[in-house]
């Protein structure tokens, strides 16, 4: 099987797929009125997707009071310092600075402007 979609409550899903669209390279493959105004994003490859929604009978979590590492989408990032100094720069929000793991990955965590933790990664040894 394959995953086909993940999915997570926004509270203004068309302006935060609208930031994904515009700072990174989402396609917005799908899109919903109201009251869900559903937002389906296809990553640059065209290889994963994610659908921003608002379900009104759901409350829209506190993302900022979540540890970044209980919940993050992670995006393959060729200069993760350069791409936290364009995405802070975009209203992004610096959670974890540049650092290297022991296996060699270089990773950022931002937070998105609406708190959704964002991380940036480089592989030293791609996983896929």
């Amino acid at each position: 099987m394959k995953i086909e979609h993940f999915a997570y409550q926004a509270d203004d899903p068309a302006a935060v797929a609208q930031w994904y669209v515009d700072h990174l390279q989402c396609v917005i493959k799908r899109a919903s009125a109201p009251p869900g105004n559903a937002r389906f994003l296809a990553d640059s490859a065209g290889a994963v997707m994610m659908e921003i929604y608002n379900h009104p009978r759901l409350t829209t979590p506190d993302y900022r009071a979540m540890d970044s590492l209980l919940l993050h989408v992670a995006v393959s990032s060729e200069d993760p310092a350069a791409d936290r100094d364009r995405l802070v720069a975009a209203g992004a929000t610096l959670e974890e600075d540049f650092s290297v793991t022991k296996a060699g990955d270089a990773l950022v965590m931002l937070r998105d402007p609406w708190g959704f933790a964002l991380q940036l990664v480089r592989r030293a040894d791609p996983m896929i």
